[in-house]
């Protein structure tokens, strides 16, 4: 993460969508685990104390699970990479690291995922 940025920090969105591209896994939604850094500059918040000042992180979440809760996916990469289009395009964060993770997805293992760092550039 470039230095220059505070950090909002959401861990474990627990979510539901098809995501795979075995026939078994194109049958039923499955979980889903989103863990969210998001770069943003704090200082104005921080002085005044008003929310309108603040990122909100709320919208942004709200915006994540209604798109992941009607999202179709092959591959956890792509699931990431709308993510962090959302929190820097759509919600003009600076910078996202996204990782996202399927519970049981492989034998053996808690969960497998991926982990993504996103600015605005990476969209242009």
């Amino acid at each position: 993460m470039p230095n220059a940025y505070d950090m909002i920090e959401i861990d474990n969105l627990r979510l539901r969508c098809i995501i795979g591209f075995s026939q078994h896994e194109l049958k039923d939604k499955q979980d889903v685990v989103i863990t969210l850094r998001i770069g943003t500059d704090m200082r104005l918040a921080g002085e005044t104390d008003k929310p309108e000042d603040a990122f909100n992180y709320r919208t942004v979440t709200k915006a994540i699970i209604t798109h992941v809760e009607a999202s179709h996916y092959a591959l956890v990469e792509k699931l990431a990479a709308a993510i962090a289009r959302i929190v820097v395009v759509d919600h003009a964060a600076p910078w996202v690291q996204v990782r996202v993770h399927k519970p049981g997805a492989l034998r053996f293992s808690d969960s497998v995922g991926v982990v993504i760092e996103r600015t605005a550039d990476d969209f242009r």
